[in-house]
This record gives structure tokens, sequence and C-alpha cells, in this order.
């Protein structure tokens, strides 16, 4: 008889029995299969970015991460940068240990252990938010880069969120595999924002600290890092005390971890924040006046230069290097001289001069005087930024008058320091009309190269380039040119002698020109071409540039790279004409360097922020005199610092090198000038007030002799006293071929030299 066989049902009840929990193992296992296959599909998804943005292969080798264009000098030193955000990159060997340990005791202690996801710490998370018991965050330093990078705001509504989670974590696996633990925690430092215009970990060690990152300090790092968890919240310049406090949390997690001692610990806890704060911006640091003359040209060569991916560059996100023939140290001797000749002299000088003067400092005919000040001041109203704003929102007229017209709060520049008062806009018009401006510009004659470039006073208050941008009327420096064509065309030499007496020179309408002298002495007697330049003698000039012709000095200014307009009038012999400072200095190199006129240039070299180099810069090029002619009027010029209008270099700043100069002023004293020439620098001072309305009254105190020289005296000392520069107090080089003609003028001027004096500049 067959054996019975047991229905299903009995079976299954048998296998019950036999394994009690059998059935909940299957609901667990299937709940867990379809909850990892529902992962693993979401991952999936994520990962081909069907649930949101994931990034390329190619983003991820190359993310994007705005760091500003950087501007060097030619010894190394920054001078400034442009950016959006600024920020410039460092590698991982450049961070200070103390900041390593600090990052990885605070933030991921597991980094160098994980593959971007700590799973111990999100089991720590989970367990804290269903105790209650919060003990930390579970995010990793290459998740939080990842968040950075890719998702940048947080999602406010939690599903969203929970999303963006999932996608982080894909994305800190892919950089995990991209990139080296050192690389993601220096991607990670340089991508992040610690406030204050300090984009990135180099950013903020020089904003807050004045330091660099390689050179932080355990309590610099230690707070910098602690920023890190909101520097929004923790900002040492607004909340010092609670940024301490997140300091010391830091230092207590790298004794946790045996990163430092008690000792260590015990000492760096009772330490202040010791901020050097430097607030960085385009209106702050040195040669602020030649980086926006920069800024200008380089949009341009932006515009016109692409990247390997056809896209132009941007100047202020791509991390250009700009390397710049500036010299750090002479550019601070330079801005350093403008100040306190300036500062401490002249603008005080102009003050006093013009105390208790109605219509001061404007010279005005007094008929007209009132109406004059008034139009030249509304004038100066609608070019102002509060006029343009106030325009732009559609005030009326009567509206933006009275409110240029009305007391309000403002900060004022003065050589004092800033000043907060009460003033309306009109009187801060005034006000800066009575401020003395400045230009300088310091190359070398030999190489083209600038090395020192002063705009103005202070790129926060004045716009104006004075080295660029202006062009004010150049008195006597513009006589060089006309001697130079008596060197080159009429084989005078700076011992020939003229007569000392008034042209009358017939013009073309029939009228005539007829120049006058400010220098009386000696008129009537012959002078040799030396004294004459030395002395700034009118009457000679005028009668050169009528021998030789406007328009062949008007051909020679330009071989020696003049552009500005010039018309081929005889009045320019006594510097009628506008030129920039930029020009005039380019132009007296051309003496400096053997007839060769060098255009003068900023820039040496550009590389992208990988170092490669995309272009290289030089100076152009042309013979606009030969040698002799050159070294002719080196010595004509000479004699303006031996016994002429420049003669206080020697008797009162002690110069006893070999110097060539001009000084200029312009009429009714609106305009200073001062150009020196050495072997290795050639240096063109201007000052002045904003109009030309504005001025001294006497030539005693508004010539270039006093105006512009002793700015060019204190550079140059300055630059002299400092040996790294190796600038030269040597003598011009003589011409290859013996000189034909004699320059020693000693014999010839001794008669007119029997008493020594200085001499006024001319107008």
């Amino acid at each position: 008889m067959s054996e019975q066989l047991e229905p299903h049902s009995i079976i299954e009840e048998k296998k019950d029995k036999k394994y009690p929990y059998r059935k909940w193992i299957i609901i667990f296992w299937s709940l867990f299969i379809t909850a990892f296959g529902l992962g693993f599909l979401m991952f999936v998804l994520i990962s081909q970015g069907k649930l949101g943005v994931m990034p390329t292969f190619e983003e991820l080798e190359n993310p994007f991460i705005s760091q500003a264009s950087v501007i060097y000098s030619e010894d190394g030193e920054e001078l400034g940068s442009y950016f959006i955000e600024n920020r410039k990159d460092v590698d991982f060997r450049d961070l200070s240990p103390n900041v390593v340990n600090a990052l990885v005791a605070t933030e991921d202690i597991r980094f160098y252990e994980h593959s971007g996801i700590d799973f111990k710490a999100l089991v720590r998370v989970v367990i804290g938010v269903l105790s209650g018991n919060h003990k930390g965050g579970g995010s990793t330093i290459t998740q939080q880069l990842a968040k950075q990078l890719y998702t940048k705001i947080s999602a406010r509504d939690n599903s969203k969120r929970v999303l963006e989670k999932f996608n982080e974590w894909v994305i800190a696996v892919k950089l995990e595999k991209s990139y080296s633990k050192d690389e993601i925690m220096a991607m990670y430092l340089n991508k992040y924002d610690f406030l204050n215009n300090a984009d990135g970990i180099y950013s903020a060690s020089k904003v807050y600290f004045s330091s660099t990152p390689d050179s932080l300090s355990l309590t610099e790092a230690a707070t910098l890092v602690g920023m890190l968890k909101n520097s929004s919240l923790y900002n040492p310049l607004r909340r010092p005390e609670l940024v301490t406090s997140r300091r010391n949390v830091v230092l207590s997690q790298m004794k946790k971890y045996g990163y430092i001692d008690q000792m260590a610990y015990d000492t760096a806890i009772i330490q202040p924040l010791g901020l050097e704060y430097r607030k960085l911006g385009h209106s702050e640091g040195s040669a602020t006046y030649l980086r926006e003359y920069l800024r200008k040209y380089l949009k341009r060569w932006c515009a016109e230069h692409d990247k390997p991916n056809g896209e132009p560059y941007n100047l202020y996100q791509d991390g250009l290097r700009i390397y710049t023939t500036i010299d750090s140290r002479m550019q601070n001797y330079a801005e350093e001289s403008v100040q306190e000749h300036l500062g401490l002299d002249l603008q005080p000088a102009f003050y006093r001069h013009w105390n208790g003067y109605t219509n001061a400092p404007f010279v005005f005919d007094r008929a007209n005087a009132q109406d004059e000040i008034d139009k030249l001041l509304f004038t100066a109203m609608k070019r102002s930024e509060r006029y343009r704003l106030m325009k732009n929102r559609g005030v009326t007229m009567d509206s933006i008058e009275l409110a240029f017209k009305t007391p309000i709060s403002m900060r004022l520049f003065s050589w004092e320091g800033d000043i907060d008062t009460v003033l309306t806009p009109m009187d801060s018009i005034r006000y800066y009309k009575s401020i003395l401006q400045s230009g300088l510009m310091s190359m070398e004659p030999k190489s083209g190269k600038v090395k020192a470039y002063v705009g103005g006073l202070d790129y926060t208050y004045f716009k104006y380039d004075h080295v660029t941008q202006a062009r004010r009327q150049v008195g006597s420096t513009f006589k060089p040119f006309v001697y130079t064509l008596a060197m080159q065309e009429g084989n005078m030499s700076p011992c020939s002698k003229m007569a000392n007496v008034q042209p009358i020179i017939p013009l073309p309408d029939g009228s005539s020109w007829i120049p006058r002298n400010s220098n009386k002495k000696f008129e009537g007697k012959e002078v040799t071409l030396k004294w004459a330049l030395a002395n700034s003698i009118n009457w000679i000039s005028a009668q050169l540039i009528d021998k030789y012709n406007p328009s062949a000095v008007v051909k020679m200014a330009r071989n020696m790279g003049i552009t500005s307009p010039i018309p081929a009038v005889h009045a320019i012999a006594l510097g009628t004409p506008d030129i920039s400072l930029y020009e005039m200095v380019g132009g007296m190199s051309t003496f400096a360097n053997k007839g060769v006129h060098l255009r003068p240039y900023f820039i040496t070299h550009i590389e992208d922020k990988n170092g490669n180099v995309l272009e290289v810069f030089g100076p152009d090029a042309n013979e606009a005199m030969s040698e002799e002619t050159a070294y002719l009027m080196i010595s004509l010029m000479k004699g303006v610092v031996e016994s002429g209008t420049g003669v206080r270099l020697r008797y009162k700043y002690n110069f006893h090198n070999p110097i060539a100069g001009k000084t200029g002023t312009t009429q009714n004293q609106s305009d200073g000038w001062f150009m020196g020439l050495t072997p290795d620098l050639v240096t063109g001072v201007w000052v002045g007030c904003e109009d030309r309305s504005a001025h001294f009254r006497t030539i005693t105190l508004g010539q270039g002799a006093n105006m512009a020289l002793p700015i060019w005296a204190l550079y140059m000392r300055k630059v002299y006293e400092d040996p790294e520069l190796h600038v030269s107090q040597g003598d011009f080089e003589k011409p290859s071929k013996p000189l034909a003609v004699e320059i020693d003028c000693e014999k010839f001027d001794r008669n007119l030299r029997k008493e020594e004096f200085e001499m006024d500049d001319d107008f």
C-alpha cells in the first residue's frame, strides 16, 4: 500500500512550527532586496543625471572655480588683482600642517580612510536623529567640496534637499576616483568663501592675518578652520568673541585626536585672535592707478584671445597672471615721496597762501569772479557720480540742486587721514578743488620698462589718472624738443652763442608774435644755448623755433613718442601744448637712450592659471636722432641742474651725481613740472590742482622747481639709498664716435656766473 502524501498546507504548517521566524525573515529580505534595488536604481539614475544635475567627466576633471587674475611686480610682489571672487588657488604643499590637522580633526577625522562617504558618521547621525542626541554632521570634506562645486545653494524643501544629498554622495565618490586626498583638501580650502573678499584659504590668510597659507600659526589656522562651519555667523570682524570660542572648539578637537598636546592647547586657547585685517579691493593696495589703466587694456586683450575651449578669457574669473615691469620698492618710494612733499609741505603752504581770500583758491578777474566760480562748481556737480545717479532716477534739476546744497554726513580725504563730517555736497566739491594733485612716472630709458607709476593721491577719492589720462600744459619742459633741432639740424653745440634779445616774429595772418621773458638777467647779451636752456630763456627758444620751423619741431616731438595734438605754431616753443606725463617721460628717455625712442611699456608677459605663457611684451623702438645729438642734449640739460632752474637739487637735496633735467611752469602757475634724467632712470613729475584756475598766485611758490622737483628729489634719494635696486649714480655713456663740437661751456659762461643765484622758471 502506497504512502499517502500530506497536504501542502500541513507541510507549511509544520515548517512554521519548526522555523517560527521564517515569515518575517522572508519579509525582511524582500524589503531589503526591494530597498537595495530601488536604491541601486536611484543611484544609477542620479549618476546618469536623471534625478538632478550631474557633472560630466570633463567637469569633474576640470571643475570651474572662479579665480582672480593677479598682477605681479617684476620683483615678484603682488600689486593687486581683478576679481568677482578674490581667489587664488594654492597646492596642498603650500598649506601649513596646522591647517591640515585642524581641518581633519574638526571636519572629517576619517578623511584619509573613507572613499568619499563616511558610513560610521552616517550611522552616528541616524542614531542621533532617532535619539534626539545629535552629535555632529555626517558630511565628509569630499561631500562638502561636492556641494560647493555643484550644489552651491541648498534647496529649502526637505525632500529636494535629501535628493541633493544623494547627488553629493555620488559626486563625492567620483571626486575620490579623480583626485588624491591632498588635492581634494586643497580644492575644498581654495573654494570656500571666508567673507570680506576672502575667497579661498590664500585670500583669507592675506585678509585676516596678512600672512600666507604656509605660514599660518596654530591659532590662525584654527580660526580659519572654525569659520568653515558658517563664515557668515563666525565673522571675525563682527563677532570676534564668538569666533574665539569657535577657534577653541577646533583646538579642543585637535587635542582630542592627538594633533597637539595639553600644553600647546592651554597656551593657544588664551591667545587673542590676533587679526591683522587687510582690506582687499580694487581701490586698495599699491599702484592702484596703474592697475586701473591695465584693467582697461586687459579687458580688450581678453576679448581678443581665446582659451583652449574657444571661449575668450575672462579677466575676473580665469586666474590670469599678469607680470608687470613695475618694481614694488620703487613704486612704494614714489608713492611715499608724493605723500611726503604734498602732505607735509606743499599742501599746507597752499592753504596758508590762500588763507583769508574770499575766492580761494581760484584766480579770476574780480569783476566776474563769483560768476566764474559758480559756473565751475556747477559743471563739477554735473560730472559727479551723485548727480549721475539722481539724474538716472529721474530727479528734477531743482531737486538735484537742492540736494547738493543740503548738509549730509560724508567722509572726505585729507593728508592727515579721512575726515568724517557733515557738509553739503557742493561744499565738498569746492573743498576738493583746493587739493593739489600729482602724477609721477619713472622708467628705464634703455629697456622701456616703467618702474613706478603714481596717477594720483588716493584712488578711493580721486579716480582721474594724471599719468596717462590727463593732458596738461607742459611749459618749459617742451623746450628740449626745440633745442634738439638746433643740435641735429643746425650743427650747433651747447656752447653755441645767441643774442638774448626779444624777437618779433611775423605770422601768416599778418600779426606778430612777441614773446616775453620772465628771467630779465643778461638781456641784450650773448649767451650760450646751455645757459639759455638752464635758465629757461624764452627769447632763445623763440628764435630757435623760428629758425627751424614749428612743423619740424612737431615732427621731432612725434619721433620721440609725443602723440597728443600739437599745433605747428611758434608758441609751442614756450610749452603751450597739452601733453600727458606718460608721453613726456617717454620722450625725455630718448636722450638717455642715445637717441633711440622706446615706447614705455608696463607688462612683460601674461600667463594662464597653470603658468603657461600666453603672450610676451616688449617696447616699440625707433631712432629719433643720432647718439651724438642725444648726448649734446644731455649736456645741455645737465646745465639745468648744475646752475639753472633745477640747481636746488645740488644745494638743498645734496645730489652730486650727473643729472640732466628740465623744470616747467605754465601760465599763471597752474602746472608745475620736473623731468629728471639719469643713466638708469628717467622720471617725470607733475603737480597742480584739478582746475587750472586754482593755483598759487606767485611764481616763487608756483614754479615747477618748488612744486614738482622736490618729489623727484625725495624719490631718487630713496632709490639711491636702496642697494638692492642697483641704480647707478654714474655718468651718461658717451657716443661711440668722438664729438666734433665743444660741450664744456664753462669758459663761455664764466662771466654770466659771477654770483650764485637760483632762477625762477618761465611762464
